[in-house]
């Protein structure tokens, strides 16, 4: 744990940066993302950033509180696993404490941590982030758009599987390390998705919303070479195109459309209105493919980085 006390006239302010946090602190910092989440309609840390955030200490990763009164009213974390690129980095101040210069203070503190090398996400693109984006020097990198398109009244083609392909769900322990090659291989271009590991894995099973049936998997003669990975969103009635991959070697044969089209009727049986999904906006193949199908643009999550 490092310490940083901030001189504030009338109400110190300290930030401390943790390399795992106990109980009552993870408690505290999911009480703030889930106020922070009612106020903006939407998390500001992803769901790696909350796995992290709950499953003990991982390696590259710290958390930053900052608290007022001993209040916590910030939370940021680093992750600084990618050997190439710069450290990634999620940031939140409580709604009750914006304008208040705090979230200044966990990016000036981001950046010392990683070296002026860091990447920021602004989920959700608010102006906010968009000016503390400006005041951090930072500049826009990336963007991840959110689509949809309703469920209801699902009018796609038959799936036209390749030759030789069939599909299955996927089995917990018996099918873990092939669908982790499998999604290293379809994801070499994308480290926040290729690189997951077995706790990785083992992390997203232990959560309620894991389903196997909704789970996915191409096999061609024994062999794994696609997946399409639903995720249901119950409480906010959606259904998620949660993780879709092809190998490399079985790619352009109609197979991602495929897995797709199984995928969003399986969403569709459970009776909900809604498919969502994320793609990078730059990824103009898969946009276009997405929107032949119905999505349309829902909502952006912008990246930030320093200048290299």
């Amino acid at each position: 744990m490092t310490s940083d006390a901030f001189s504030r006239p009338g109400r110190p302010r300290s930030l401390q940066t943790y390399t795992v946090l106990d109980t009552d602190q993870v408690e505290a910092v999911l009480a703030l993302l889930a106020d922070a989440a009612r106020a903006d309609g939407q998390q500001a840390v992803s769901e790696q950033g909350r796995l992290s955030l709950r499953g003990g200490e991982r390696d590259g990763v710290s958390h930053l509180l900052l608290t007022v009164d001993d209040e916590l009213v910030g939370y940021a974390q680093l992750e600084d696993t990618d050997p190439v690129e710069p450290p990634a980095a999620e940031l939140v101040v409580h709604p009750s404490y914006r304008g208040q210069g705090h979230g200044r203070a966990l990016g000036t503190a981001l950046l010392a941590a990683s070296g002026k090398r860091l990447r920021v996400w602004a989920h959700g693109g608010h102006s906010a982030a968009r000016h503390l984006a400006q005041v951090l020097g930072l500049t826009l990198f990336r963007e991840l758009r959110q689509m949809r398109r309703p469920l209801s009244g699902l009018d796609l083609p038959d799936p036209v599987l390749p030759e030789g392909v069939e599909v299955r769900a996927f089995e917990p322990g018996r099918d873990d390390a092939a669908w982790l090659a499998l999604n290293a291989a379809a994801f070499a271009h994308h480290p926040e998705q290729g690189s997951l590991t077995q706790r990785d894995l083992d992390d997203r099973k232990a959560e309620p919303w894991f389903d196997p049936e909704g789970f996915f998997l191409a096999e061609r003669d024994g062999r794994l070479v696609g997946f399409h990975w639903t995720k249901v969103h119950r409480r906010e009635g959606l259904g998620e195109v949660y993780v879709l991959g092809v190998s490399p070697d079985a790619q352009g044969g109609g197979l991602g459309k495929s897995l797709t089209t199984i995928g969003l009727r399986h969403l569709a049986d459970q009776g909900l209105p809604t498919a969502m999904l994320y793609v990078d906006a730059d990824n103009k193949a898969a946009v276009s493919v997405y929107e032949r199908l119905g999505f349309v643009t829902h909502e952006t999550d912008l990246m930030y980085r320093t200048e290299t």
